[in-house]
Parts: C-alpha cells; sequence; structure tokens
C-alpha cells in the first residue's frame, strides 16, 4: 500500500444548513470572553473554581451554540465552535477544557438521526444544562468496577470515578458503568440523592477544570435515563468521537498561544528599562524582543490554523453522515488527522509557554503574574491521551494500513468469545465507540 493510497480523500463539498457568520457569534460571546479573561489570574492566584465564570457562559447560551437555530441554539458549524473554544481557552483554558465532554455528548446527540434523541436533550441544553462526563477510574487496570444493577422494579447505580473534568459544574453527568459483563452508558442528574462530587484534582496545571472525583452511592436510575448498552461482540460504530475530543485539547492549547502572545505584548509594551542597558530604555524598540514577539505571534498563528483545518475535516465528517456518505475510511482519515495535529500543536505551544519568559528579566516570574501558569496549563493538557501512543499509530496506519484501535477491537471480540470481559473502553471512546442498543426515549429507535 503506498502513502498515496492511505492520504485521505479530497474534500467535496457538502451542502450544509445555514450557519450564522462567525463574526456575528463571536459579537455575542465576547463580552463573556472578556469578564472570564478579567478574573482569570485572580482564580488561579487564589485556586477559585470558576462557578461565576460557567455561570456566565450558561446564561450566554454558550453550550447550545451548536444546537440547530430551530431548537433556540446558535447554529454553530464545527469550525465555528473551535474558532469560539481557542477564544475562550485565551480567556481561561480552564474553561473551554471543562466544557470538553459537554460538546462531545452533545456532538453525539446531533449526529443521532431520530428526532427524539434531539426532542429530549435540546431543549435541556438551550434551558442552559450542562453536561459533564464521568468514565475513568483509578484502579489498577483500565476498566470500570463501577456497577448498574435491577433491583425490583428499580435500577441501582453504585461506584466511584476520576478525571471527571467539568462534572463539578454540570446538570447531568454521563458514566460509564456495567450491568453483570454488558457496557453500558447511563445519564444522572448532577443533584440526584447518592451524588458526591469532589474537587480533589491534584494536577499543576488546569487546576479550575473539577477533573475530580465522582461518587455515586445507591443512586436511582430511571429506566429512560439508560441511554445505551452494547459489548464487546458489537462492531464499532463510525464516528469522529476521538478526533472531536483530541481538538477541544487542541483547542485549548491554541488558545493558550494567544494568552501567551497576549501577556507577552502587555509585559513589554509599558517597560522603560532593560537589563544590561544603563538609564532608561524602550525594550519595545529592541529587536531582540521584537523577534521574541514576533515568534510567540508565529507559534500562535500556527496551532490556531492546523486546529482550524482538523476542524474543517470534522465538519466534512460530520455532514458526510448526516448526508449517508460516510464511510468508515473518512472517519479513520479524520482521526489520524487530528492525532497528527496532537504531534505539532503540543510542541508549539509548549514552545510559546517557555519562550515567553525572554521577554523579561527576573521581574516575568513574579507571581502577581502568574506566566508560569501557561506552561503548567499546557503541559497538563498536553499529557491527555498520550502524544507517543498516538505517533505510534499514525505510523502504524502509514506502513502497515492499520487502523488505530484495531488491536483493541480484536481483543476486545476474542475476549467475549472466551466469556471474558474485563476492559472497559477508553473514557473518549465510549459515547459512540460500538453499535448502539438505543433508548428509545433518548437515543430514539
Amino acid at each position: 500500500m503506498s502513502v498515496h493510497e492511505l492520504e485521505p480523500p479530497a474534500l467535496e463539498p457538502i451542502p450544509a444548513p445555514v450557519a450564522p457568520a462567525y463574526d456575528e457569534l463571536a459579537r455575542r460571546f465576547r463580552p463573556v470572553f472578556e469578564r472570564i479573561a478579567k478574573d482569570a489570574l485572580h482564580r488561579e492566584q487564589l485556586r477559585e473554581l470558576p462557578f461565576e465564570a460557567v455561570g456566565w457562559l450558561r446564561e450566554s447560551g454558550f453550550g447550545a451554540v451548536r444546537i440547530p437555530q430551530s431548537y433556540g441554539g446558535g447554529g454553530a458549524t464545527l469550525p465555528q465552535l473551535f474558532r469560539l473554544l481557542v477564544e475562550l481557552g485565551e480567556a481561561d483554558s480552564n474553561l473551554s477544557h471543562l466544557l470538553r465532554g459537554h460538546f462531545a455528548f452533545l456532538e453525539g446527540r446531533l449526529s443521532h438521526p431520530d428526532r427524539s434523541t434531539h426532542e429530549f436533550w435540546f431543549p435541556k441544553i438551550v434551558d442552559g444544562a450542562l453536561i459533564g462526563y464521568a468514565m475513568a477510574e483509578r484502579t489498577e487496570k483500565t476498566g470500570s468496577t463501577a456497577t448498574l444493577s435491577k433491583e425490583g422494579d428499580r435500577w441501582i447505580l453504585d461506584g466511584k470515578k476520576y478525571y471527571s473534568t467539568g462534572t463539578i459544574y454540570a446538570d447531568w453527568i454521563v458514566a460509564s458503568v456495567l450491568d453483570g459483563e454488558e457496557r453500558v452508558s447511563v445519564a444522572v442528574p448532577a443533584t440526584a440523592p447518592g451524588v458526591t462530587r469532589e474537587d480533589d484534582w491534584d494536577g499543576f496545571g488546569q487546576r479550575l477544570t473539577g477533573s475530580g472525583t465522582t461518587k455515586f452511592d445507591r443512586v436511582q436510575i430511571a429506566p429512560e435515563h439508560i441511554i445505551r448498552r452494547f459489548s464487546a461482540m458489537d462492531p464499532n460504530a463510525n464516528s469522529c468521537q476521538k478526533a472531536f475530543l483530541q481538538l477541544v485539547l487542541l483547542a485549548t492549547l491554541a488558545g493558550i498561544a494567544r494568552a501567551v502572545l497576549r501577556d507577552g505584548i502587555s509585559f513589554v509594551q509599558p517597560r522603560t528599562r532593560a537589563f544590561g542597558i544603563p538609564g532608561t530604555s524602550s525594550p519595545r524598540s529592541d529587536p531582540l524582543v521584537q523577534r521574541v514577539i514576533g515568534r510567540l505571534a508565529s507559534l500562535s498563528f500556527a496551532a490556531e490554523t492546523i486546529v482550524d483545518g482538523v476542524a474543517g475535516a470534522l465538519e466534512h465528517a460530520y455532514q458526510a453522515g448526516l448526508t449517508g456518505t460516510a464511510d468508515e475510511a473518512l472517519y479513520v482519515a479524520t482521526d489520524i488527522k487530528a492525532f497528527q495535529a496532537q504531534q505539532i500543536v503540543i510542541n508549539l505551544v509548549l514552545e510559546a509557554t517557555t519562550l515567553l519568559f525572554e521577554v523579561g528579566g527576573a521581574s516575568a516570574t513574579s507571581e502577581t503574574r502568574r506566566l508560569d501558569r501557561h506552561w503548567r496549563n499546557a503541559r497538563t493538557a498536553a499529557s491527555h491521551n498520550p502524544a507517543i501512543l498516538r505517533e505510534r499509530a499514525i505510523g502504524d496506519y502509514y506502513l502497515n494500513g492499520t487502523i488505530p484501535d484495531a488491536a483493541w477491537a480484536a481483543l476486545d471480540k476474542k475476549r467475549a468469545q472466551a466469556g471474558v470481559q474485563d476492559k472497559a473502553p477508553e473514557a473518549d471512546e465510549l459515547p459512540d465507540r460500538a453499535a448502539e442498543r438505543l433508548n428509545p426515549r433518548i437515543n430514539g429507535s
């Protein structure tokens, strides 16, 4: 197989629903982003969870920006959503990151053809509801120990999740659990009796994403809140869920790069002295400082351009799915684009967050500025879905035509045939990983 055979197919234009102009959307949300940015440093210094800022986004309808206008949403395309997430990430990278599960879950609902799915979820989200994910666990092996069990005519959820990004701010929690050997996805009202959300995330970056523990202690689950059931024997469903989830992180990183450029400029412009130069001086006129700012601007531009390119590929796959013209090759090619972008954007942004300190001396390290937060946040966001594993998958794809995760799929099938099922899906992959046996109320029939 040649490299040319593996190249993603050329994008053909697909008719899309009429979307608002980006400037129209941006004018609606930029005042909110500006309010968020104004207090971002203060929140970081105090480690103050941004409940108020999340409330501003909720009130502005940002969580519904992808929902069609006919349902009261913003009607944004995927490239528009990710451009907005970059701008939000510039204001505060915690905010764009903590909405990752919300928008991923919503994307799955948008892609579903049954109107009952839309009618169940869209009004809730238009009214301000936010969705959080509770998928991963701190266990000795990859898997799920959370359980869903039947007691009489009631369903009971028990278990503990970690890395529950955004769940502490959410109205609904989507969790992956086991019912016997069957994997199940459930939607849980965040305030249901028995649900506990803890702010115990101890990462050195993205400290305000609420990525801590979610506990379920005999939580009653209504039958209509069992979203789907699936097993390892089900064939994989085509989707761009992995690419979407990765791109939210890359948009967050691109937003950090914009914040680095912003803070570098604001640091340099008012300064009247520089190391090694007697008396007053103008660092903004120094060719070396100008070179640093030029490099920061270029790194930011490159990161944002790459994100925009992958967002365009996602939009193409989404529209192809709606028109029934998508196939596995298109979805795999889209995943590969996101994986390739991951390899480059991470390095661009980490370079920018370090280079920033070359615009000034020791004063740039002041705790009053907390410029180190940009590196800490970027390094933490970049640690999701390890890039080295994705890089290997890219190489295997181009060298051998191996579809990413093919080995896991084969192992799942082998275990299922042997009656063994101890491997749960990756947290990022659960919502659209396998063919669904759908709940008619939530997901259609």
